[in-house]
């Protein structure tokens, strides 16, 4: 009889969107984490995405920077965590000292906990008395928060996810959601199917995978949001759509915005013009708005990563007043947030332009609050560096030390050479992070070790001001601390008291009670956890997800407020929201000859950030291996590039190299090219260094979104690929990706050089020394064909294909030669072939990530059995049939198929 014990799941949260989605990881007693949804949490009820599934592939320590290290004479070296942090205190001492407290800064991330955004934003801004504290949810989210403080009077969001399920029309702006936010995405396909004649809206340069659930698809130009909705406004105004009783009673500003939006936009012909949509699909999403009073706006980075994306926010935000669509079930303006905790950073003040607990720089009453609170020496009280300012602060000299922490800038920010040249010249640079090798760790004067998800224990807030908590379940690895503590025992060090929190749960209950102190009567702020004050250790363990704000009533059971302004009271000290004129504006740089086509940036299904985290994961890597350019294919003929090969794409800020794809949902004109890829990844693959450092005057938010680019040929003597089992130094190679599979690392290969001795370069690329090693190889010197593979004992240790062009063998085939312990006759014989012998093992390129299904195995089912649906195809091979993410992949599939077979 088995009496094992059953192993215990932890319910945790999500690290990647700001869904915020419950999960159950389970220790197995194989060392192993079992990852599935949490069905208790109200954010996915038990759903994940293909990114949450694979999370227990993320675990491993390969990689982990797990000890404190200082540069040295001979670079960086391992020290105790007493000379560490010594260091860094020491040398934020002697520059606070000689250059004032504006002389240091931190750069921090949406990826860190509540409590440790808390303690950074106390130390930073009570402590040494600056406000210089910025975060990378600067560069995703800001807009949002500018444009809830303007309307609102306060960063608020008024809605919750059930309203997607409630809304009798979504209109999803700037927003690929399919791909960035699956879990709404498939909320919102349920939805749809349990009411037919629920209507979605999709506004997007490109015709992305989320316009498969679309009624309408508003291909709008790149930055022309604020005529579009400023027309949607004059329409409603027009055609008698105005909330009177609603606008009287509850908002002040309408005639201003009326009049800022009646000069561009009064005509909509006018506007589809400028929009470049067709003037009969702008006017059935007008008229659709204007008659349906349950509508939800869902906008994200594509509305916020603009010179006027608050403006853009705020545009949207009017419609919404102006219909007295707001506050109630299944309407609302709503941000779906980029990051896991961008919200509370927002709430513990941790963006450079707040204080703390949604109080302001710019209010003496606010910064008297915070001071008196926190009892310390100093309070900020006027607005630090955002982002962009601050790296361009370093370079220029004004600030000597930044502590960067859970992110990298050089890789996430725009004109990353900039940054690159801010860390080179900066006195002082102190990085924590999970990551031993990052690019910004190169430039690290001292690195500390981190916890990273599973090990680190508090709390996050997820879009819909949802506080959940993240827990703990794998042991600190080396030497790593929590942020939080990191930050704590620097702190003492300067000489600073109030940091002597002895467990997590300590700094909640500070942060809780901050946010209810002095909150009350006429100015009394909307964000109060007023009723999570006073938690103990096991209370705060036992914490549920709750949205805020919320009261703890006579039965003790918490209850979170859902949705906001339902009683039409805003934040503002009137109570009234505000209408804001929004003056449409282009963004701006424009093409010209020189750069005359528009990049967009933005994620890829699988991946997220710079792939730190997901760039572990061999389920995630096969989707989209490789860095894109996608382009119209009259643009590739017209600047001389074609599919499959690759492409030097250039701004005036920088270059970098990609493979051409024609994905068939852009436009004349425009560019897009995804973010994850970095230095450890790629040889010339960061799109940063493209992007234009122009940003939102009020939210301080880069143009992630439309910078003059243009694309030509990458010309190269060869391409190719291999699948290693070893690391590779790949140095010499004019231009590389590395994908993480299997058991084996591949990695994409071009080269300009030309190759005298095939046997003899592929053994030294391959590091095979040994002359008598199992060496099979293939060799066209005519045609440039170059095969060969390395076995020990009878198993595939590295394989390398050559050609002159870019279409080479499966590369899924190959893989699944891997995890033989020994390969048969066949299989040899395949390598040589450069194609399997037996029928139906290439699986092709991966459709589902979620259950390995590949795209030939798609297709080759849909012939031999007829299937006709995605529902069909889902029970016959399960693709589709969790995240859903790939279900537009799939829809597709089905369509070319049958009309294939129908041919």
């Amino acid at each position: 009889m088995n009496l094992s014990p059953i192993p215990l799941a932890v319910r945790s949260t999500c690290p990647y969107c700001g869904v915020g989605c419950g999960v159950q990881a389970t220790p197995m007693p194989d060392g192993s984490i079992a990852i599935a949804g949490d069905r208790q949490h109200a954010a996915n009820q038990g759903r994940l995405c293909v990114k949450g599934s694979a999370l227990g592939e993320t675990l491993d320590l390969k990689g982990r920077l797990l000890h404190p290290q200082v540069r040295g004479e001979a670079g960086l070296e391992r020290v105790s965590w007493d000379a560490a942090l010594d260091k860094v205190a020491a040398g934020w001492r002697d520059i606070i000292a000689e250059h004032g407290p504006d002389a240091v800064a931190l750069y921090v991330s949406g990826q860190m906990l509540t409590e440790d955004y808390y303690v950074a934003n106390k130390l930073m801004k009570g402590y040494i008395g600056s406000a210089n504290i910025d975060t990378n949810s600067r560069l995703c989210m800001s807009s949002a928060v500018a444009g809830h403080k303007r309307a609102f009077g306060e960063d608020l969001v008024p809605g919750c996810y059930e309203d997607l399920d409630l809304a009798d029309m979504v209109v999803l702006v700037g927003s690929n959601t399919a791909w960035c936010h699956p879990i709404l995405f498939q909320r919102i396909v349920r939805a749809k199917e349990a009411r037919p004649d629920m209507k979605v809206v999709v506004i997007d340069p490109r015709r992305t995978a989320t316009c498969e659930l679309a009624d309408l698809h508003l291909p709008v130009k790149p930055g022309t949001d604020v005529w579009l909705f400023n027309g949607l406004l004059c329409y409603l105004e027009r055609h008698g759509a105005l909330a009177a009783a609603f606008l009287a009673a509850h908002t002040n500003g309408l005639e201003s915005a009326l009049a800022a939006a009646g000069v561009d936009c009064a005509d909509p012909l006018a506007v589809a013009k400028i929009c470049r949509v067709a003037p009969k699909d702008l006017l059935e999403f007008y008229a659709a708005f204007a008659a349906t009073t349950k509508v939800v706006t869902a906008f994200s980075q594509g509305v916020n990563q603009s010179s006027a994306g608050t403006d853009k926010v705020n545009s949207i935000i009017n419609c919404h007043l102006a219909t007295g669509r707001i506050g109630r079930p299944g309407m609302g303006p709503f941000s779906l947030t980029g990051q896991p905790n961008a919200m509370g950073g927002r709430e513990v003040g941790g963006l450079a332009n707040m204080l703390a607990a949604h109080m302001e720089l710019d209010n003496p009453a606010h910064c008297d609050a915070v001071q008196t609170f926190w009892d310390s020496p100093h309070i900020a009280s006027k607005p630090g560096l955002k982002a962009v300012e601050l790296f361009q602060a370093i370079e220029a000299g004004r600030v000597k030390a930044v502590w960067i922490i859970a992110t990298n800038p050089m890789v996430s920010m725009p004109d990353a050479h900039q940054v690159q040249r801010a860390l080179a010249k900066c006195q002082m640079v102190v990085v924590s992070d999970i990551s031993e090798h990052t690019d910004t760790n190169a430039y690290a004067d001292v690195l500390l070790p981190a916890l990273g998800w599973g090990e680190k224990d508090g709390t996050v807030s997820n879009s819909e001001r949802r506080i959940s908590r993240q827990r703990g379940f794998l042991p600190a690895p080396g030497e790593a601390r929590a942020d939080w503590r990191i930050l704590c025992q620097v702190a003492r060090r300067m000489g600073f008291s109030g940091f002597d929190f002895g467990a997590v749960h300590e700094v909640f209950d500070e942060h809780a009670r901050l946010s209810a102190w002095r909150n009350e009567g006429a100015s009394a702020r909307v964000f109060n956890l007023d009723a999570l004050c006073g938690m103990d250790g096991r209370q705060y363990d036992q914490l549920e997800p709750v949205q805020w704000p919320l009261a703890r009533p006579a039965s003790g059971q918490l209850e979170g407020r859902a949705r906001l302004f339902g009683d039409g009271r805003y934040a503002h000290a009137d109570g009234r929201a505000r209408f804001i004129a929004t003056a449409p504006r282009a963004p701006a740089h424009a093409p010209d000859a020189e750069y005359p086509l528009i990049l967009n940036t933005g994620r890829v299904r699988d991946q997220w950030h710079s792939m730190t985290r997901t760039g572990k994961s061999a389920k995630l890597a096969d989707h989209v291996p490789e860095s894109f350019v996608d382009l119209h294919p009259q643009d590739a003929l017209l600047y001389g590039v074609r599919e499959g090969e690759l492409a030097r794409v250039s701004t005036q800020w920088g270059a970098m190299v990609a493979r051409v794809q024609h994905g068939g949902g852009i436009a004349r004109g425009d560019i897009f090219v995804p973010i994850h890829w970095n230095g450890q990844s790629a040889s010339d693959a960061r799109v940063g260094t493209l992007v234009n450092p122009v940003v939102d005057p009020l939210s301080g938010e880069p143009e992630f979104k439309h910078t003059p680019a243009r694309v030509e040929q990458f010309r190269v003597a060869w391409h190719g690929f291999i699948l290693s089992r070893a690391e590779l130094a790949l140095a010499g190679v004019a231009h590389w990706t590395r994908i993480q599979g299997r058991d084996f690392a591949r990695y994409e290969l071009a080269g300009r050089n030309a190759i005298a001795d095939y046997n003899a370069w592929a053994r030294r690329l391959l590091a095979v020394d040994d002359k008598q090693a199992d060496w099979l190889e293939y060799e066209d010197r005519s045609a440039g064909m170059y095969r060969a593979a390395h076995l020990v004992d009878g198993r595939i240790e590295q394989c390398l294909f050559l050609s002159p062009r870019p279409d080479l063998p499966s590369r899924a085939w190959l893989a699944g030669l891997f995890a033989h312990p020994e390969l048969s006759e066949a299989d040899r014989i395949g390598l040589l072939l450069g194609q399997p012998i037996e029928k139906g093992v290439d699986a092709g390129a991966t459709v589902c990530s979620c259950f390995g299904v590949g795209r030939n195995t798609i297709c080759g089912a849909i012939r031999e059995r007829d299937l006709k649906s995605v529902a069909e195809v889902t029970a016959c091979l399960k693709a589709g049939g969790n995240c859903g993410s790939c279900v537009p992949e799939i829809k597709k599939l089905l369509l070319e198929t049958r009309v294939e077979l129908a041919a």
